[in-house]
């Protein structure tokens, strides 16, 4: 759950920091969408804060930011220390941190981004560990109850699925109103061809006969979230698999999770009114056992083998 910012709170914005209320731009500015962004996640540790696969993050900025011909007039290693620093400034230990590429705003009426500026915005908020999200139909969140969405995920060569653009999440915004308009905790997106892509903000993997399996990323985003669990997977003897699952699969799979920056490892119970594998009893032992890998890596309670812990300066 993230925090509301303290009055001295501080963002930076073009290669300066400035208060979080005075972070402003002129009201056309992000006018058709055009812009890119990063989730990433800092976490308190043994011996300090730690933002958690930050090369990797920014990494994915700059790539996203290329698909979209937008020029970041910064280096990767420049916004990393950036980053590191927002978190100490505002004495953060768990934060959410929102790296932000976008235009100022329009040249007259027409599509074109000749002349337009291109400005970096990167703000940290305290972030409270909880149910996340609080479940729809009321009481301890055990697992997710999802629903398939009307909608399906991009087309590749509608828009650039590679790149966590912002305009790409329009498609996740009215897929998750749908779904919660239905009581539903979240939606399950298919691609054009109708087979599972992703949740509405999280990629998605499906157990079944101790086998792990997760849609390619065709349609949907590369998740560094995603990276991490089949890494955390194979290293536990778990194989993984990536192939076109479809949705009648979901329903008869023993186990289903969602995994992302802000949810980290979240299990799926039921699917349109479908349980899951043990369905109401909660997640199932592999989904368990990858949640608790993925808790203790970020949280720095074990080796950090992987180079995965980007520690914040005192």
């Amino acid at each position: 759950m993230l925090l509301a910012p303290a009055p001295d709170h501080l963002v930076w914005l073009d290669d300066a920091f400035v208060l979080w209320r005075d972070a402003t731009m002129h009201v056309t500015a992000h006018h058709y969408g055009i812009g890119v962004f990063e989730g990433v996640r800092a976490y308190p540790t043994a011996g300090a804060v730690a933002i958690f696969r930050l090369a990797d993050h920014t990494d994915r900025l700059f790539r996203s930011a290329h698909i979209l011909n937008l020029r970041i007039p910064y280096s990767r290693e420049h916004l990393n220390r950036v980053q590191c620093e927002v978190v100490r400034r505002n004495r953060l230990e768990s934060a959410y941190l929102r790296p932000l590429v976008f235009h100022d705003g329009i040249a007259g009426l027409g599509l074109h981004t000749q002349g337009l500026t291109v400005h970096v915005l990167v703000a940290a908020v305290g972030w409270q560990d909880g149910a996340y999200p609080q479940a729809a139909h009321g009481g301890p969140l055990r697992g997710l109850r999802v629903r398939t969405s009307s909608l399906i995920r991009h087309h590749p060569n509608a828009v650039f699925t590679k790149a966590k653009a912002n305009g790409n999440y329009m498609n996740s915004i009215l897929a998750l109103q749908e779904a919660r308009a239905c009581g539903a905790d979240d939606a399950l997106l298919l691609d054009a061809q109708g087979f599972v892509a992703e949740g509405s903000g999280a990629n998605v993997f499906v157990v079944r006969r101790g086998v792990v399996y997760t849609p390619p990323t065709t349609s949907a985003l590369e998740g560094i979230t995603r990276e991490t669990i089949w890494s955390l997977a194979e290293g536990e003897g778990i194989p993984v698999r990536e192939k076109q699952i479809t949705r009648d699969e979901v329903y008869i799979a023993d186990e289903v999770f969602f995994t992302g920056t802000a949810v980290e490892v979240l299990p799926v119970v039921e699917l349109d009114g479908r349980a899951i594998g043990a369905g109401a009893t909660g997640p199932g032992p592999i989904t368990t056992r990858l949640a608790t890998l993925y808790h203790e890596h970020v949280r720095g309670m074990r080796e950090d083998r992987h180079g995965w812990l980007a520690v914040v300066p005192p």
